[in-house]
């Protein structure tokens, strides 16, 4: 046997090994910790009724909302009114306890309360 196919069966061998492995992560979205945070950084948490939730971040001394879903993020300019946060069919009203998201046909959450952040 040639010493080339020699060293391709052994890398082959050691390859064929490597994900049994429990040491070796090649993911680097997946830690071994199992404490997560709670929600995105400097971001606050509204609960409304039925349950449903999302995140707002302020930016821009509080001209923009940062609108964050599980799956994607939304930047919300704000509108004429002062606590009214609005891009194309979303709007986001910040009142409180009475904080309400309207995002066209899909989402309609009202009576939002901010969440107390966890320290």
């Amino acid at each position: 046997m040639s010493m080339r196919l020699r060293h391709l069966l052994l890398l082959s061998g050691m390859l064929a090994v490597l994900p049994s492995c429990s040491s070796v992560n090649l993911n680097p979205f997946v830690s071994d910790s199992a404490e997560r945070a709670r929600g995105p950084q400097n971001a606050t948490e509204y609960v409304c009724e039925g349950k449903g939730h999302f995140y707002v971040r302020m930016l821009n001394n509080g001209n923009d909302a940062w609108l964050i879903y599980p799956d994607h993020e939304v930047n919300l300019p704000k509108t004429a009114g002062d606590n009214r946060y609005n891009s194309g069919a979303i709007t986001l009203v910040i009142n409180g306890d009475a904080t309400t998201l309207n995002d066209g046909e899909k989402i309609a959450y009202t009576n939002c309360k901010p969440q107390k952040a966890e320290k």
